[in-house]
């Protein structure tokens, strides 16, 4: 009789151990929510937090409500994933979307960059099943095509970078006492519409040479 209470006892340990680490388990493991459950969060309802996704991770944005709930500028983010709006300033219609087609390496480089931004200001609330995320909660393949996209839009914009540092500046002076031979056309860089513009040389001096940019 003792030996059978005590095996009893062990019984209701060892079960009582197995809830314990079946609701750590739980709490670990980001929830996984639908397109319909998360449209709930759109900040209509102030009894419910405000969420969004971006890239099918989903974040509590609640303390941002000013913004994300309804009047606010970012309104149209919440209850949906709409990653492709954060790039392309379309908040209508089909702008509204998490599809990415179409869009250059360095556009999808930018919402990487956007969802990293929340990663670091916002509460991470789990994930979206659907384009980015299947119902297991793993990554697809469209998102691991995602970010091989993003990092080869990082590393042209790197290149970018360090291409312009090797172009003088508009209006900076040459010296051909420093090296170089000064050609009669150069470039500046407006790196905002990376476009080239020609730059026409001036000569002030016999071995210094003027270099003014256009007026756009």
């Amino acid at each position: 009789m003792a030996r059978g209470a005590r095996l009893l006892l062990v019984l209701a340990l060892l079960a009582a151990l197995l809830a314990v680490v079946l609701q750590l388990y739980r709490l670990r493991k980001p929830k996984l929510w639908t397109v319909e459950e998360l449209s709930l969060y759109n900040g209509t309802n102030e009894g419910l937090p405000i969420l969004l996704a971006i890239l099918g991770s989903v974040f509590e944005v609640t303390k941002g409500r000013s913004h994300y709930g309804p009047g606010g500028g970012y309104h149209h983010f919440a209850g949906r994933d709409a990653s492709r709006a954060f790039v392309s300033g379309n908040f209508t219609g089909d702008g509204l979307t998490d599809s990415l087609q179409g869009l250059s390496s360095s556009e999808v480089n930018s919402i990487v960059d956007w969802r990293k931004f929340y990663f670091e200001r916002y509460i991470f609330a789990g994930k979206l099943i659907g384009r980015y995320y299947d119902s297991q909660g793993n990554p697809t393949k469209y998102l691991k095509g995602v970010e091989m996209k993003a990092k080869r839009g990082a590393q042209l914009l790197e290149k970018q970078k360090n291409d312009e540092t090797k172009i003088p500046g508009c209006n900076s002076k040459w010296s051909q006492q420093e090296g170089g031979e000064v050609s009669l056309y150069s470039c500046c860089v407006r790196s905002f519409q990376h476009v080239l513009f020609p730059l026409l040389l001036i000569s002030d001096h016999a071995h210094e040479t003027q270099i003014h940019c256009p007026v756009s």
